[in-house]
């Protein structure tokens, strides 16, 4: 069965508190905007757009409670700005707030206060099923298109970080391009990083895996190219946090790494998200803002200290990989492309933040 992260009926937002997973499954209650910024930022709502997702419901939340009101407007920009600090190497929420806000502007114009807000509330509300469609489009793309490349009858996947379910409305990116190898009956096996220092890997990709009995190994991230040379990996499938105009992307740390030794195996890699992921205001991936989490992160295990004391520590969330090292393409619910040919695929459908 399929786990559900986000959980949301008209006024009531629950999400799946993804710390405390896979040994407990705790929903919390989002009530405000703030609730939601402070569950995105301490990450127990994670993947770019989950966290979207959820910080846009946060305002239907609120909106449904009454707030706004004659200040809608300037509720929304307030409220949008302050939830897109909360993780600000992820584009998915800031894209979101660009749309919803051109959307409110258009609709004020004809529209009462109390016409303007449940449109809103409906524009909001309606994420949910375009994020599980979108999800699904590239699940299948993505897997159609490994398929079309080996002569195998089953194909061996890697993949980094949380990418499933859990990341999303469901069904996933990189994880649902596994989940429609495995409809196919194509997919042999998919190995999973722990994805540290977040462990993202080992306890929410692993644990969607174990939960709907799909085909899974878990591995450390340093086990990643020696199973690429003794696994018979078939492709490497990772997810973005943001795509830029040249193709360059920025995932969970230890991404890149993934790419240059596939590179190394001639093995393809392959990038996963949808286009609101895609921001083609900048040019390559030297202009995004990189987060770095605290050193508690990669000290600590368990809460029990690993590391010498007093040791300086450096702890990117994410890194960025070059467009050169995507090889298999870059998969979007429009289509799979190659780097060189994203922009213009996009070009028509977004325009730049």
């Amino acid at each position: 069965m399929t786990l559900e992260a986000i959980r949301y009926r008209p006024g009531s937002l629950q999400i799946l508190n993804q710390r405390l997973l896979p040994h407990q499954s705790v929903l919390e209650e989002i009530r405000s905007v703030q609730d939601a910024y402070e569950a995105i930022r301490s990450m127990k709502v994670s993947g770019a757009p989950a966290i979207s997702i959820v910080g846009c419901l946060s305002l239907a939340v609120e909106l449904r409670a009454g707030i706004g009101g004659d200040g809608l407007l300037c509720f929304l920009r307030k409220s949008l700005a302050h939830l897109a600090s909360a993780r600000p190497t992820a584009v998915n929420l800031a894209r979101a707030a660009r749309d919803l806000l051109e959307f409110t502007e258009r609709e004020s114009t004809q529209r009462t206060a109390e016409e303007l807000r449940e449109s809103v509330i409906g524009w909001i509300e309606a994420m949910l099923e375009r994020d599980v469609e979108d999800n699904q489009k590239m699940g299948n793309y993505g897997a159609q298109h490994i398929l079309s490349g080996v002569p195998r009858d089953s194909v061996t996947v890697l993949t980094h970080g949380n990418t499933g379910s859990l990341a999303t409305a469901g069904y996933g990116t990189a994880l649902g391009v596994v989940r429609s190898l495995q409809a196919l009956g194509r997919l042999k096996r998919v190995y999973c990083t722990e994805t540290r220092p977040g462990g993202e890997g080992a306890r929410l990709t692993a644990h969607e895996a174990a939960s709907e009995g799909l085909p899974a190994t878990l591995i450390t991230d340093s086990a990643a190219a020696v199973a690429m040379r003794q696994r018979a990996i078939t492709a490497v499938v990772v997810g973005a946090d943001r795509v830029v105009a040249n193709g360059d992307t920025a995932h969970q740390v230890g991404t890149y790494q993934l790419a240059v030794s596939a590179r190394h195996h001639r093995i393809p890699f392959y990038v996963v998200a949808p286009s609101t992921s895609c921001d083609l205001s900048l040019r390559s991936g030297r202009h995004i803002v990189i987060e770095e989490r605290p050193p508690l992160e990669l000290t600590s295990i368990g809460g029990l200290p690993c590391a010498a004391p007093g040791v300086e520590v450096w702890n990117p969330a994410f890194d960025v990989t070059p467009h050169q090292l995507i090889t298999g393409g870059i998969i979007t619910e429009l289509g799979v492309f190659l780097p060189s040919e994203l922009q213009a695929a996009l070009t028509g459908r977004l325009t730049a933040l």
